[in-house]
């Protein structure tokens, strides 16, 4: 099994995500770095592998060249590409970004046709100015590229006096000709607004259904940082009725058909701390991986014809509050052989929510939270290639303790969150089950000492582990390992040029299994990469 496919089972269900931001790997030497940041530091880099690319001809088609000075969208057309056939073996979308001066991190979106193609966010940069890079395999949306779509861009910037980066970004998308080693979907659809709220029309002939959904937290606002929020009557700054539990839930016509972790994004601004973030980005900060969420049991129910009702729903997030963007996706393969697939959906249980923040005050203040759900879901088709049944299982948990001291001037969390998920299709040909373990790990502390100091020691954790099976026997797998590792400070209420700010920061990124072997590290000192180093 090639690396490409193992990161295909890594992104879960066939789908790819791969990222690569920055080129430049040349490595500092110890009397090269400084003993505090300066004016400037290296492009942001990650230790995530690059998109492969296969050998056949490529066509390249611009969707944005744009500046981002406010809260205005870029509008414009997309024209398919010519010369590179209308099938493509892979499609790989490419943003170069430059900005300089001073500005907070911002969140963006592009979308394609109203299909949501890319979510990201940006860096911040330095007085002397940066560039980044962002590369990601689009090739599941190759339906939506067959046409002329509208493109819309926004990446929300404010800029005055004192934030002064305007934010220029380059889009394109190059196509390789040839077909993909795994098959795209037919069709790539988005919800439709009606008085009685989002409706999805699936062809009649769906055999396999996907949802995926861009769920983020808002930027400046309590649910940016929804793992720290804290029940009554703790005495912390942002509240939640529960507490920090949150899950990202769909529901086809009002019944609950997928459950799923939201990834805690940290964005370049997190922690109170951007020295962390300025040239390791925390783990998906500049590409935000979609939710996804298996809907094939329900599309029996589906291939009716009919508008269904789909509802996105954050659960924990409390009344009224805003902070959470959900775009939906739905990718459909279909029955190239029959024009009505039939089915029902066979199966559809959830255990009660378990959901318990505990506060016990202190010297130190503390919420101890665990909670978890799980979901089964069962369905049959009758296809051209007989009776399949799929059925999904997803397992939800949740474990934190977060502790604060008087004031906030101590703020620390330790947390994991869990989400298990086995899917099994019967029928036509041997029993195919995929079990698929996602682990989000989040450990460290912002602290602010008497000399006025603010420091964020920091450990990030992104795994995951595939495993495939036919009829009970292995057949691939494989484990993904992304780490991230930061302590950094400085003195905070002076001018920026006072701050005498120091920092470390090291991801290591580690992928193995039956494909073969990816192992990267890379390491920083005061914005200086001191360590790029591979192991495979």
């Amino acid at each position: 099994m090639s690396r490409r496919i193992v990161m295909s089972m890594l992104a879960g269900a066939a789908l790819l995500v791969s990222t690569f931001f920055g080129t430049g790997t040349a490595v500092a030497r110890a009397a090269d770095v400084p003993a505090e940041f300066g004016t400037d530091w290296h492009d942001p880099v990650t230790a995530q592998p690059p998109v492969g690319r296969p050998h056949t001809r490529s066509c390249r088609v611009t969707l944005a060249d744009v500046q981002f000075r406010d809260f205005t969208p870029y509008r414009g057309a997309y024209t398919p590409p010519k010369g590179c056939g209308d099938h493509w073996s892979e499609v790989v979308l490419r943003l170069d970004g430059k900005v300089k001066g001073r500005q907070y991190d911002r969140l963006g979106y592009l979308h394609l046709g109203g299909v949501e193609i890319l979510r990201t966010s940006t860096p911040e940069p330095s007085p002397d100015g940066i560039e980044w890079h962002v590369e990601k395999d689009v090739t599941r949306y190759s339906d939506t590229f067959r046409s002329a779509q509208d493109v819309e861009m926004l990446i929300g910037n404010v800029v005055d006096d004192t934030y002064t980066g305007v934010i220029d970004v380059r889009v394109t998308l190059t196509f390789y000709a040839g077909r993909p080693g795994t098959p795209a979907p037919d069709r790539v659809l988005t919800l439709t607004d009606t008085p009685e709220g989002a409706t999805l029309t699936t062809p009649r002939n769906s055999e396999r259904v996907l949802a995926e959904v861009y769920a983020t937290g808002s930027g400046g606002g309590c649910e940016e940082f929804w793992y720290l929020t804290a029940p009554d009557p703790a005495p912390y700054s942002c509240k939640a009725d529960r507490g920090p539990y949150r899950e990202v839930q769909i529901k086809v016509d009002g019944r609950l058909a997928g459950i799923a972790a939201p990834y805690p994004n940290v964005w370049t601004g997190g922690w109170s701390n951007p020295f962390l973030w300025y040239v390791l980005p925390a783990p998906h900060a500049f590409d935000v991986r979609p939710l996804t969420y298996d809907l094939t049991p329900f599309a029996g129910l589906l291939n009716d014809g009919r508008p269904h009702r789909v509802e996105v729903s954050v659960v924990g997030v409390p009344a009224g509050r805003a902070g959470w963007s959900t775009p939906v996706n739905v990718l459909v393969w279909r029955d190239a052989r029959r024009a009505h697939v039939t089915g029902a959906l066979t199966d559809a249980t959830a255990t009660d929510l378990a959901d318990s923040a505990t506060y016990t005050p202190g010297p130190v203040d503390r919420v101890d939270t665990e909670a978890g759900h799980r979901l089964t879901v069962s369905g049959h088709l009758d296809t051209s290639h007989g009776r399949v049944t799929t059925t999904v299982t997803r397992t939800l948990a949740n474990i934190s303790a977060h502790r604060w001291t008087g004031g906030e001037a101590m703020d620390g969390l330790d947390a994991s969150w869990s989400d298990d998920e086995t899917v099994t299709v019967d029928g036509h040909g041997p029993a195919r089950t995929t079990h698929t373990r996602r682990t989000y790990t989040m450990n460290g502390a912002t602290t602010v000492g008497p000399d006025n100091r603010l420091r964020t020691a920091l450990t990030l954790g992104d795994r995951a582990s595939v495993t495939q099976l036919r009829d009970g026997r292995r057949t691939t797998w494989a484990r993904l390992d992304d780490t991230y590792d930061g302590d950094a400070g400085y003195a905070i209420d002076v001018p920026r040029d006072q701050r005498h700010a120091v920092g470390t920061s090291t991801e290591r990124y580690r992928l193995y299994g039956s494909g073969g072997c990816y192992d990267r590290s890379l390491t920083t000192v005061q914005g200086v990469l001191t360590e790029d180093r591979s192991r495979c």
